[in-house]
């Protein structure tokens, strides 16, 4: 059955690859407070009840907490020799909003958001905040539902499994910095000196060159997006270098 004769809920099930069996609690997950007064008006409207409904941050928060459980699970099981550093710095990379709100286009939330008239006009259906919270509810949303082994399968494909095929190389090298420091103290030299030289590209499109400095002597540079994307790359680099040069020795 294609997915364009589904009904809306339908489609948004088949992508999240879970059926609700409490519809309300998707519902719920994909309504924002600004929508909250219309959609009151109107359900009073046709039901001549007060009903209620309600939006979306209390299945946020609960939705932020899942997240953290389960992409600390998931980098302890793929990493078992990573560091407590490592893994708390490549789990806030894996949850931040540019992440979230990544898995929630993959999803295609935004078609499915209920919003009020204001926030509809100013774009709101492609604002990473708002949909890196709807992502957050909508999680929150399938835990309640059935559990948190769904919850888990729903990660483990549109986040977890993304976000390391997407950004693994920066994963892995997450903590290439300290890496770097540990090696530098362990043989009583002085850590390492970070330096732009040089950056280029649109103000929103910036690409860094940072090179690495160990004694007056530059080691490696890399470019990133961020500078502190490119000193990890440099840092990378600059410790590969450093490991090959005293294997010879």
């Amino acid at each position: 059955m294609q997915e364009t004769s589904l009904t809306d809920d339908e489609a948004l099930e088949k992508r999240l690859g879970h059926t609700f069996a409490a519809k309300e609690l998707l519902d719920r997950a994909l309504t924002h407070s600004s929508a909250v007064a219309e959609l009151r008006a109107t359900s009073a409207e046709e039901t001549e009840s007060n009903t209620r409904v309600d939006d979306n941050e209390r299945l946020e928060f609960l939705g932020d907490a899942v997240l953290e459980l389960l992409a600390s699970e998931y980098l302890l099981a793929t990493f078992p020799d990573w560091t407590e550093g490592q893994l708390s710095k490549s789990r806030a990379r894996i949850v931040n909003a540019g992440s979230l709100d990544a898995a929630a286009r993959r999803l295609r939330l935004g078609e499915h958001l209920r919003l009020g008239r204001g926030e509809e006009k100013t774009g709101g259906r492609e604002k990473q905040t708002l949909l890196a919270d709807a992502f957050e509810a909508v999680v929150a949303a399938v835990y309640l539902d059935a559990g948190l082994e769904a919850a888990r399968k729903l990660l483990r494909r549109v986040l977890f499994e993304q976000a390391l095929e997407e950004r693994g190389e920066r994963i892995a090298e997450s903590d290439r910095k300290s890496a770097l420091q540990e090696y530098l103290q362990a043989r009583g030299q002085p850590p390492a000196e970070y330096r732009l030289a040089g950056e280029s590209g649109p103000d929103h499109q910036k690409v860094f060159l940072i090179e690495v400095w160990v004694n007056g002597v530059c080691l490696a540079e890399s470019e990133g997006t961020t500078k502190k994307e490119a000193e990890q790359g440099a840092a990378r680099m600059a410790l590969e270098k450093l490991e090959e040069s005293g294997a010879k020795g």
